[in-house]
């Protein structure tokens, strides 16, 4: 009976051995295993343009991996991304924003985006962009973040990872990434 559950014991070791070796081979090979700073349970702390006191935000909205690496690290793993950027690009027409930034973020009504002068100097960091665009100004830009943008309707706004992605689409058109 003790030798049956000595070589149960050691099928099971030797399995997850193996598993923890091609785990690593495909993080080597360039794979994504999960994003470690997201899962190290620690999350960047939010404040508000407005005044500088903390902003709450549910981290259930950042939902994906993208999103929960910035949670986790604040940097933003789209900047470069052609595809994230297209996407941004998109949803910054869909919510109007050229009609203050202008059509490529340079500013028009309201301030450029692209730097590297930015009316709120936080926005040179994406973090920093995010809490103003997320929350909202002094100047007169209304909240954009989901759940903000319309207090009626906690479900109308922008998702982290949209503003991520617009976010991804303003860098392209600056010289700045916001990563440093």
């Amino acid at each position: 009976m003790n030798r049956i559950k000595l070589s149960l014991v050691l099928v099971l070791l030797t399995a997850s051995l193996a598993a923890c070796n091609k785990s690593d081979d495909k993080a080597a090979a360039g794979g994504s295993t999960a994003a470690p700073a997201a899962s190290s349970g620690k999350t960047i702390e939010f404040v508000t343009t407005q005044d500088g006191k903390p902003l709450a935000i549910d981290a259930a909205l950042f939902d994906t991996p993208a999103a929960k690496e910035f949670l986790a690290t604040g940097k933003n793993i789209y900047v470069g991304n052609e595809e994230a950027i297209a996407k941004g690009k998109k949803v910054f027409q869909l919510y109007s924003c050229t009609q203050c930034h202008g059509p490529e973020a340079k500013g028009q009504v309201g301030p450029g985006l692209t730097g590297p002068d930015y009316k709120y100097p936080k926005d040179a960091t994406v973090k920093g962009m995010f809490e103003t665009v997320w929350h909202g100004t002094n100047g007169g830009m209304g909240a954009k973040g989901i759940g903000l943008m319309d207090p009626t309707d906690p479900k109308n706004g922008i998702s982290p990872d949209e503003l991520l992605k617009i976010i991804a689409w303003v860098r392209s058109m600056g010289k700045e990434t916001g990563n440093e």
